[in-house]
């Protein structure tokens, strides 16, 4: 298994590692060790799984993972989309993705382009994350073999960090980006800011102004967890997000730290989401328990966040969420 992705599932753009390898240290992990196998993943008798390669016009087609109930239904099932933080992949939350599809649900997840173990190049842009979940949903809706078992009305999304703060854009946020630049001058020592100085262009783009990132109207229901860049919503900039929202935040978290995440999108939208804040949880709490090898591997990622257990949590994570869900579409 792949150091960087080891390193990569739990980073996620401005928001996770204590810090990343240089380009050239990626590059060299990535030439050094052995990558992921390809091959298909066991899965509970429950669910089916499939890998896919989804195009996306002149850019470069995105890799994919859609996870389904192995029981035939006679009604069409609601369709979840899943995004990854910084450096992750498809991968990255497989346990709640085969969670929900033990529940009933459609799960499909993406390898966000030039943000994944394999390519950075678009660390810092937060634009086309957007974007490229609607391409998701456009292949599974018209594309997808098993495109009629879905109910086109009854769509959510999930997100983490900065999948977190792409659902949330998707869904109808519009982010002031112009924000980052106060925010990285008084907290120059924060994750986002220093990731964002290995690339001064950012900084600069954002005092020209702030884009218009794409939504996607087919998104009921968001469920958010350590939302980056929080701090860039606004009461304006969430007034379109009305859809049901279920909110979680780490208590202790070491890598988004209170108030400047989480908190502000809380209080931004303009109804109160069911807000879920976790005591003694730590940022890297919301990925799946590590196994034996992944632990040896990744131990910034995998280190117990002490008095807190990371597999009893995600068995309450999992069900909260299909619960929400169950409710919300």
């Amino acid at each position: 298994m792949s150091s960087a992705f080891l390193i990569g599932t739990a980073c996620l753009l401005l928001t996770a590692c204590g810090g990343l390898p240089s380009p050239a240290a990626s590059e060299a992990g990535l030439l050094s060790v052995a990558t992921l196998p390809q091959t298909r993943p066991s899965t509970p008798d429950s669910v089916e799984w499939s890998r896919l390669t989804v195009a996306d016009g002149d850019q470069p087609s995105i890799e994919a993972g859609v996870w389904w109930p192995a029981v035939p239904s006679s009604t069409p099932r609601p369709l979840i989309v899943i995004s990854h933080g910084n450096g992750g992949d498809f991968r990255s939350h497989r346990d709640t993705a085969e969670a929900l599809a033990g529940a009933g649900f459609i799960v499909a997840t993406l390898t966000h382009t030039g943000d994944n173990w394999r390519d950075q190049s678009r660390a810092t842009d937060v634009v086309d994350r957007a974007r490229q979940l609607s391409v998701l949903i456009d292949y599974m809706l018209g594309q997808w073999d098993g495109r009629a078992g879905i109910d086109a009305a009854r769509i959510g999304a999930f997100g983490f960090s900065a999948g977190g703060f792409t659902v949330l854009a998707a869904g109808g946020g519009n982010p002031d980006l112009t924000r980052l630049v106060d925010h990285c001058r008084a907290n120059p020592a924060f994750f986002d800011c220093r990731l964002i100085g290995q690339h001064p262009e950012t900084l600069q783009q954002r005092t020209q102004g702030s884009p218009l990132l794409p939504h996607d109207a087919r998104i009921k229901a968001l469920v958010v967890a350590a939302p980056a860049l929080g701090f860039t919503f606004t009461r304006q900039g969430l007034a379109d997000v009305t859809q049901p929202v279920q909110l979680w935040q780490a208590g202790a978290d070491q890598i988004l730290p209170s108030p400047f995440y989480a908190e502000p999108v809380r209080d931004a939208l303009p109804n109160p989401p069911e807000y879920q804040p976790v005591d003694g949880a730590g940022h890297f709490d919301f990925l799946p328990p590590c196994s034996p090898e992944l632990a040896a591997n990744a131990p910034m990622i995998c280190a117990p966040t002490p008095g807190f257990d990371r597999a009893a949590f995600h068995e309450a994570f999992n069900r909260e969420i299909i619960r929400f869900f169950r409710a919300g579409l």
